[in-house]
């Protein structure tokens, strides 16, 4: 168990593709678990993966949820294939357990506007649809296409970028301080990719042409930053989507909205006719988007991005590098669905990729380390970096604490940890050693250490 904190009681519904994730990684935080699934083979693989207890029935019986424990479950997690039995098993565990915190998937964008209306009627603390989130990581990537990643802090004042440094950058062979000196100090460099080593770095660090960099900034410090080393701020305008899924759907709307020119293929007709009348501004294309004579005539050689959004990780993966073939200049965002080879993923030349299933993964573990923390402190917003090798978490401090109160300096932080930015009343501080931790802020940290759930896990 990770921290040495006592783990919660979760119960989940569903042993599909989320469910298999999100229990691997409720597992590995060291949360006592039980699954419940219809299909026997699937739900007796993962319970003996994961060494918990595995429940064979319908997560909205009666039955089957006073047999997984549901009176004493401190979280409830539907994720199955079906939005309504999702809201209905929530519906039904929370009236054996009104203290019950209850999680929900909803994918249908018929649900969309009535997320709010649900959550309080429901008194669901989380409803996630994986699908819209990955659409969201997809826009933010297109909107400023020289990061690969972009993770939001702070509600949307900071953000945490992901650049790789090309050869002969200004920043190849500069050292972190003086990348301080002479650029900007506004922003936080923390972490370094250099081949398979991740280096949370000191003002000695020195970069070099190749390496991957995340740093946490404002927007507007990031947009500055990144222009003054030479890489190009501006919006994508115009991409092809190929696959017209849910996140299809959900993406090509929000770049739409800011006037980015949007072409989508998908090989069913009927879901042809449908996107036309939900995106009237989009041209719609019907045909198999890995036919490489339709990528030709739908202008993939004119278009500024390609997003390879089809149910097959495979195709995906080869969309992109096609596309990165015809011109080294485009911008790709690549949907994986399964998590395995992540290593082999990495070594080929994507762009950018997002994951559906960790971003609910994620989410949800947020939430739990939550619901786990000490009343002095709670996770806000939390993201693993680096293929799960650091994390970054964001605190609210709503007490005095050991980690409070006292100049960085003349704390004594763990190993590996750093704290990349003070948010005091909306005012984003890149700290200094005479910056302090007060009571009100929210802080975000960077760590290689697992599992914290509190803010003064950080201190040694």
């Amino acid at each position: 168990m990770l921290m040495g904190k006592k783990g919660l009681k979760i119960i989940v519904v569903g042993a599909g593709k989320v469910g298999d994730t999100l229990v691997n990684r409720l597992a590995e935080e060291g949360h006592d678990l039980v699954i419940i699934d219809k299909n026997v083979d699937r739900l007796t693989e993962l319970a003996n993966l994961c060494d918990c207890m595995g429940i064979i029935g319908n997560g909205a019986s009666h039955e089957v949820l006073e047999e997984a424990g549901i009176a004493t479950a401190d979280l409830f997690i539907s994720v199955t294939e079906s939005d309504e039995l999702n809201l209905l098993c929530c519906t039904i565990a929370k009236q054996f357990n009104k203290n019950l915190a209850t999680i929900a998937r909803v994918r249908n964008p018929d649900y969309g506007k009535e997320i709010p209306y649900l959550r309080s009627k429901l008194s669901l603390e989380m409803i996630i649809n994986p699908e819209y989130e990955a659409a969201v990581e997809a826009a933010r990537i297109l909107f400023l296409p020289a990061a690969i990643s972009i993770n939001s802090f702070a509600h949307g004042s900071a953000e945490l970028v992901k650049i790789k440094i090309p050869e002969g950058n200004v920043l190849d062979g500069k050292t972190i301080a003086y990348l301080g000196s002479n650029y900007t100090n506004d922003l936080v460099i923390v972490g370094v990719e250099r081949g398979d080593e991740v280096t949370i770095p000191n003002g000695s660090f020195e970069l070099s042409a190749g390496d991957i960099i995340s740093f946490v900034a404002t927007r507007k410090v990031c947009h500055s930053f990144l222009k003054s080393i030479g890489f190009k701020t501006n919006s994508v305008r115009s991409t092809i989507i190929i696959g017209g899924g849910k996140s299809a759907y959900y993406l090509a709307d929000q770049l739409i909205k800011t006037g980015i020119d949007v072409k989508l293929i998908e090989k069913d007709p009927e879901r042809c006719e449908e996107l036309s009348d939900l995106l009237p501004k989009a041209t719609i294309i019907n045909g198999d988007g890995i036919n490489e004579s339709l990528l030709e005539e739908s202008g993939i050689r004119d278009v500024d991005s390609v997003v390879a959004l089809t149910g097959i990780d495979e195709e995906n993966i080869m969309l992109t590098l096609f596309a990165r073939q015809i011109s080294k200049d485009i911008k790709s965002v690549t949907k994986i669905n399964k998590i395995s080879f992540t290593d082999v993923i990495n070594r080929l030349d994507l762009g950018s990729v997002i994951y559906p299933k960790l971003i609910t993964s994620e989410a949800i573990i947020t939430y739990a380390r939550a619901r786990q923390a000490s009343i002095g402190s709670n996770v806000e917003v939390m993201y693993h970096l680096f293929d799960e090798r650091a994390e970054a978490i964001e605190f609210k401090v709503k007490e005095p604490s050991s980690a409070t109160g006292k100049q960085l300096k003349d704390m004594k932080l763990k190993p590996n940890t750093l704290v990349s930015f003070i948010n005091r009343s909306g005012k984003i501080i890149i700290p200094k050693g005479n910056d302090s931790i007060e009571v009100g802020d929210s802080v975000m940290i960077v760590t290689k250490n697992k599992g914290f759930t509190t803010l003064t896990d950080i201190v040694r």
